[in-house]
């Protein structure tokens, strides 16, 4: 916002979300401005309020000023300064992107495959139940989001310019929707061209991204980090090191705890991804059907305190589908994601409950990383131990404590079966579930039901370990030159955040270095 502008607050009925001269002449009005002004009009937000019967959309719009630049991607020179950074997801390619804005020369290593190849190794999944340990739904270009939502809202705003990010999104290629919207998202029939657009930048102006390159040690002197050693015996030395690696790279928390580096256990959550028809979400929580063209499919945030822990929905996808999110054979995770149109006729989300350290037996600061791969591998074993099947039941019969005879249509294609959730999810899990429908069901009438269909297990929320960081120079406190980053590391949780903290790493990087 400039100086000369003046900001409002506007509502609109759905029959007028796309009358933009109305906006105008709205905006205008409570500027005090008449109709054939030439003062710049520009919506600032836009969300909608489905707290009234008929939902409306909430409009903050800016009367005035001057056209701002975007502020878009600016390198520089590229001196002598090289770093590796592992991990192209979005931690990793927003640090090399600032990096290269410092002129320092960014060597991106991505164990899994680029964002195309990646795409026939997932289909693999579901025509041949083929995991690919290294190129999946968590791993290779762009990370776990890229096949995900592609939401881009984030709480932690303090760790960064949002605007910042968006912009650079933009730039890339994302509709100019998400600088606007209150909970913006792209979609994962988008996201792979902007993946590819960011890994061009990075490329164009000289720095590396090489894929199918894992990590296996560190090039460690003096208690300095000079570089990586990739699995083939490569070694590739460099004046820091970044470690971006995502929120399920096991292998890299392994690497540091053999080499007896501090990690710390740190708190998750775990359980199902619950799916209901979206004429469902839409009637608890738009009160209205059918629901006005206008409106995007009903989304929902919702959370309790039961008398036990905390249980939250996580990554709610609208109009999506529900998808095997596993790394590696033996194991069964799930997630979800939906495409730039939400028009799938279901809507899921994670429904989870707070994992602590105290609630594993061992205190090494893998328990609770050994904790969730052993519920993972449970629940695969529970079904016919070859496919990506995964059990499901309804959240009227896993309350009641009673087997669902036949599951409803779900949209995870690899398919269900019938099973008894209260029996393979571990118990403090299920008590805390059991609490937290009964008080969404009160909430909000259908959360509960028959309809409602709970497919296990939802277990990669966060990372279940942190690698602890200095909070001024952002490295390991015990190798200098070696910088924790992203979700991975467990300092940041999703798109924007990861992104943000890619950026705030590479400047220390950038601090360190001297460039």
């Amino acid at each position: 916002m400039t100086s000369a502008e003046q900001i409002f607050d506007l509502t609109i009925e759905p029959d007028q979300a796309g009358d933009l001269k109305l906006v105008r002449s709205l905006a205008l009005h409570r500027a005090g401005l008449p109709e054939n002004s030439a003062a710049r009009v520009r919506i600032v937000r836009r969300s909608v309020d489905a707290r009234a019967r008929m939902p409306r959309f909430l409009l903050r719009v800016a009367v005035g000023g001057e056209e701002e630049a975007r502020r878009s991607f600016e390198p520089r020179a590229l001196g002598p300064k090289r770093v590796v950074v592992v991990g192209a997801g979005p931690a990793g390619y927003f640090a090399a992107l600032t990096l290269l804005e410092a002129g320092i020369t960014p060597v991106v290593l991505e164990q899994g495959r680029d964002v195309r190849s990646r795409l026939k190794d997932i289909k693999k999944i579901y025509s041949e139940s083929l995991i690919h340990p290294h190129s999946n739904y968590c791993f290779g270009e762009g990370g776990a989001g890229t096949y995900s939502d592609g939401k881009l809202f984030t709480r932690s705003k303090k760790r960064g310019d949002v605007n910042r990010i968006l912009d650079l999104f933009v730039a890339h290629g994302a509709s100019e929707d998400i600088l606007v919207d209150a909970h913006p998202h792209l979609g994962s029939n988008a996201l792979p061209r902007l993946v590819r657009a960011l890994r061009e930048s990075i490329l164009g102006v000289g720095g590396e991204v090489r894929f199918g390159a894992r990590v296996s040690d560190l090039l460690l002197s003096g208690g300095t980090a000079r570089g990586v050693v990739l699995e083939d015996g490569e070694k590739i030395p460099a004046d820091a090191v970044i470690l971006a690696t995502g929120h399920s790279a096991r292998d890299v928390y392994a690497l540091l705890h053999r080499k007896g580096m501090s990690l710390e256990a740190k708190p998750f959550a775990l359980g199902v991804r619950i799916e209901h028809p979206q004429e469902l979400v839409d009637r608890m929580f738009y009160h209205h059907l059918p629901r006005h063209p206008a409106l995007p499919p009903a989304s929902y945030r919702i959370a309790c305190q039961t008398g036990e822990r905390g249980v939250f929905s996580f990554c709610m996808c609208p109009g999506g589908f529900v998808v095997p999110a596993a790394t590696a054979p033996g194991e069964l995770v799930l997630n979800g994601m939906s495409l730039a149109s939400r028009k799938a006729p279901f809507a899921n989300a994670g429904l989870v409950a707070e994992v602590r350290p105290s609630d594993v037996a061992a205190k090494d600061p893998l328990a609770l990383l050994r904790f969730q791969s052993q519920v993972e591998q449970a629940v695969f074993a529970a079904g016919d131990g070859r496919t990506q099947r995964a059990p499901a039941q309804s959240a009227r019969d896993f309350a009641r404590g009673r087997l669902t005879d036949s599951p409803g249509r779900t949209s995870y294609l690899p398919g269900v079966y019938a099973a008894s959730l209260h029996e393979l999810l571990p118990a403090f899990v299920v008590r805390a579930l059991r609490q937290a429908l009964r008080v969404f069901g009160q909430r909000h009438h259908g959360f509960d039901s028959a309809e409602a269909m709970m497919l296990a297990v939802e277990s990669r929320t966060s990372a279940p370990v942190r690698i602890p960081r200095d909070p001024v120079s952002l490295m390991h406190p015990e190798a200098a030159g070696l910088f924790p980053c992203g979700e991975g590391a467990g300092h940041a949780g999703g798109i924007i955040s990861a992104a943000m903290d890619g950026v705030a790493v590479a400047q220390g990087v950038s601090r360190y270095v001297g460039a």
